[in-house]
């Protein structure tokens, strides 16, 4: 019987009361390192296992490869860091697919197992909850400025393309731990659609608004220097098409540099977690013990219209 949904995935309890969850994620590559993109697409593609507060068994790989213009070698490393992930996260590659294309394109098809009981779904967030963001933003901006300068221009710091990296690789696993132990009903991860898509398609689905303390939102390093200076993805855009309708502002309009950082389509991103307010603050700290980048960004209300966002600026 199908119990829950979430962006790009689907839990299935079984006749003996358990739970199974399934998802999948690919992409092209967004790091020049083929090793550090199968590590961070096998991330990505576990992630919505972790969203849903379980924990990953087994997955499939899903490759396409040019093979006339890229040595099979190449591909041997991606898949090497993909199995790098998957143990570190405890799970199985047990297979996959591989079929030709013009342009590479590496993931996994993940299946997971959650407790009923420990479900965390995106469409059950109650108004009065604190938000909980467990990873900063900003790794399509940094991302696409790789991608556009030249190696070594000072734009883009190594520490900074290093602080995205590091974040990419990271799995939620811990984050999800440590939201169950809390008693966190409501999450989803932040992926494509940016923080904004994800936090409206949330709201919608629960019936709720929310407030979002922008300065509160935490960012990779050197993020608005480069959204300033226009390394910003092209995702970006049609993210901010989809969500500005349901946009609200408490006092001024944020700049452009602002909104396009908040609708900055997100590879491997964190968790976004409804947590009742007296746990909100310990759930940070233990995240913080644990490494993670996290903060309470906003609050789920009753008093914004449901599916609507109030952006606040504290500054």
């Amino acid at each position: 019987m199908l119990i829950g949904t979430g962006d790009d995935a689907a839990v299935w309890r079984r006749p003996d009361g358990r739970a199974l969850v399934s998802t999948v994620d690919f992409f092209p590559p967004v790091v020049d390192d083929a090793e550090t993109w199968g590590r961070i697409a096998a991330a990505n593609a576990a992630s919505d296992v972790y969203a849903m507060g379980g924990r990953p068994l087994f997955a499939l790989n899903l490759v396409v490869w040019p093979q006339d213009r890229l040595p099979l070698e190449l591909l041997g490393a991606v898949l090497r860091g993909g199995a790098a992930t998957a143990q570190e996260g405890g799970w199985q590659v047990v297979g996959g697919h591989t079929t030709e294309g013009p342009e590479p394109v590496y993931g996994q098809a993940v299946t997971g197992e959650v407790p009923p009981d420990r479900l965390m779904r995106g469409a059950v967030a109650e108004a009065g909850r604190s938000l909980v963001l467990t990873k900063p933003l900003g790794t399509g901006i940094i991302t696409t400025a790789h991608k556009l300068l030249a190696p070594g221009d000072p734009t883009l710091p190594a520490s900074a393309f290093g602080a995205a990296v590091a974040e990419m690789c990271r799995l939620n696993a811990k984050a999800s731990e440590l939201a169950v132990e809390a008693r966190v009903t409501a999450a989803t991860d932040v992926t494509g659609f940016g923080l904004l898509g994800h936090l409206q398609e949330m709201c919608a689905a629960s019936g709720t608004g929310a407030t979002l303390l922008t300065d509160e939102v935490p960012l990779l390093p050197e993020v608005r220097s480069l959204a300033s200076a226009g390394y910003v993805p092209g995702g970006t855009g049609r993210n901010l098409a989809a969500v500005g309708r349901h946009l609200r502002f408490r006092s001024d309009e944020p700049d452009a540099v602002l909104l396009n950082i908040l609708a900055d389509p997100q590879t491997s991103g964190g968790l976004l977690l409804a947590c009742a307010p007296g746990s909100a603050g310990d759930l940070v700290s233990a995240l913080t013990a644990a490494g993670h980048i996290a903060a309470i960004i906003g609050e789920t209300t009753g008093s914004v219209p449901a599916g609507e966002i109030e952006l606040v600026l504290e500054s």
